[in-house]
Order: C-alpha cells, then structure tokens, then sequence
C-alpha cells in the first residue's frame, strides 16, 4: 500500500499507490468479498491484515488505479455492513472499457442485477449490480461526450419521462 518511508524525505503524506479518496468497506464475510472483488470486478494485489479472531482487520485492493480498502463488520467499533443496516445509500462507480461484458461478469460472478446497462442522457453505457454484501456498484462505459446545452435539455427530458 505505498506505506514505506522514503529514506531520504519520510513518508509520503499520501501514499503513491493511494487517491485522496478511498472507498473503505465494511462487509460481512470481508475475506469472502476480497475473493467476489477479484471475480466480479478483476480487482488484484489483495493485502490482508487478519485480527486476532481470524476475520479481516484491514484489506486492501486495487480496481484498476483505484484502492478499495475493506473489514470485517464489528459493531463494538461501528462497523455495520449494508446487509446489518438494510442497505445503503453509496453507489460505488466503475468506468471500465465495456460496461455489458463488465455487467455480465459481476452477474456471474454472484451480483444481483439492480438496472441492466442502457445509454444514459449524460453520455455513458450505465448500469448497476448489488453484489452479496450489500454494496452497490454502476458500472459505466463512456460512450459520447454530450455538451452543456445537449445536457440540459436531455436532463430536463429525462426529468419529465
């Protein structure tokens, strides 16, 4: 995870592996999740830190550039997965380079389809999963860079549907 110091300047105060932001997921069967992440998503590098009980205290993998860091649900530190709260009100966004086959994966994969991918007004191929712990993935494809004025007036028709 781009966590060893640089001998000469310390450490990075972000790490170089690392975003600003980092989605940080709490699961139900974290371990089981970092497996669906690899199938589901290609997601690769898995680092895991498991607690003294066995379940995972820290993970870490990567999607493409981006790190998606996970643990095990712990309500004595208020960690409630999506299943324990009855869902959740995040969406994680994946752009990958076919939406359809990326859909399709994560469908074999064990996701639950939520909304089968279409072209959207803003330009994308779209469409969301629910994978088995409770998180809730649009995975997208640009497909056309739509302008400003192309924008509004597709909101506004999308709006009115």
């Amino acid at each position: 995870m781009g966590l060893s110091p640089d001998a000469a300047a310390g450490p990075s105060p972000i790490p170089v592996d690392m975003h600003a932001v980092t989605p940080h997921l709490v699961c139900r069967d974290a371990a089981g999740a970092i497996d669906f992440y690899q199938r589901a998503f290609g997601a690769h590098g898995a680092v895991r830190l498991d607690g003294p009980d066995g379940k995972l205290a820290h993970g870490c993998l990567w999607i493409g550039g981006s790190a998606v860091m996970l643990t095990e649900e712990a309500p004595a530190r208020q960690a409630s997965s999506p299943v324990t709260l009855g869902g959740t009100p995040v969406f994680l966004h994946l752009y990958v380079a076919d939406a359809d086959a990326a859909f399709e994966r994560a469908i074999q994969a064990g996701a639950t389809a939520v909304m089968p991918p279409a072209d959207m007004f803003w330009g994308d191929r779209y469409g969301v999963v629910q994978d088995p712990y409770g998180h809730r993935w649009s995975i997208a494809t640009h497909v056309r860079d739509v302008g400003p004025e192309e924008m509004r007036a597709a909101m506004a028709q999308f709006a009115g549907a």
